[in-house]
């Protein structure tokens, strides 16, 4: 009896699919939306009102992205409990995010999962809403913006940096590295914006808009 031929082929390397959320997954930003629910919209207009010096220092590009959020998420969220945030958001998220899916973009995350490939949100946007945005996608990990809690309230503060640009690369690859370690995976990114390009980056196949996106 002949002995068994055992292939010296390595197995494929096992597929991430990397997705941001705002823009990519839906139709628009999602934060303004969630905030709006949570505050009512008088709450949400002064909220808008009394921020606007740091908006708009921010869309004049006079302080970053991160240094404006965090101001707006600290008038926000600072002393609430989070069971209230959390049953805004299961609100939020089974009634208002359906209307905002894209089709294609959630069509690949579906194709992605039939594959068995592992698919990972990350996302500026904010823990209150995005874990729970994640499970109802079924997605293996959200990489996001995690909000402070103490007490069982939030403080305000981001207890990560904004998860924006080249934090999303250190998020996932922080991720990959703990899941796979020095065996890192193929990566499949999905973006939308100039901030998602350090995420395209890292692919070997991004999309960008549902286009093919090579880095220049």
């Amino acid at each position: 009896m002949s002995e068994a031929v055992i292939s010296d082929r390595a197995a494929p390397a096992p597929v991430v699919a990397a997705f941001d959320f705002d823009g990519t997954l839906t139709w628009r930003d999602t934060l303004g939306p969630f905030l709006r629910r949570l505050l009512g919209a008088p709450g949400y207009l002064w909220l808008l009102f009394a921020c606007s010096p740091w908006l708009l220092a921010w869309l004049l590009r006079l302080i970053s992205n991160h240094r404006a959020k965090a101001r707006l998420l600290q008038a926000a969220l600072a002393g609430r409990p989070v069971a209230e945030v959390a049953r805004c958001a299961q609100v939020f998220v089974q009634q208002e995010l359906p209307l905002q899916w894209r089709p294609w973009a959630l069509q690949r995350l579906v194709e992605h999962q039939k594959q068995g490939h592992r698919c990972v949100l990350v996302s500026a946007s904010t823990s209150p809403y995005m874990h729970l945005v994640g499970a109802s996608l079924g997605v293996d990990a959200v990489l996001c913006t995690e909000m402070e809690v103490l007490d069982g309230r939030y403080s305000g503060r981001m207890a990560t940096p904004n998860c924006h640009g080249e934090e999303k690369v250190r998020r996932l690859q922080a991720w990959m590295t703990a899941q796979y370690g020095d065996a890192l995976p193929e990566l499949h990114a999905y973006g939308d914006t100039s901030g998602d390009h350090p995420m395209l980056r890292l692919a070997r196949q991004a999309w960008y808009r549902e286009r093919p996106w090579a880095s220049s």
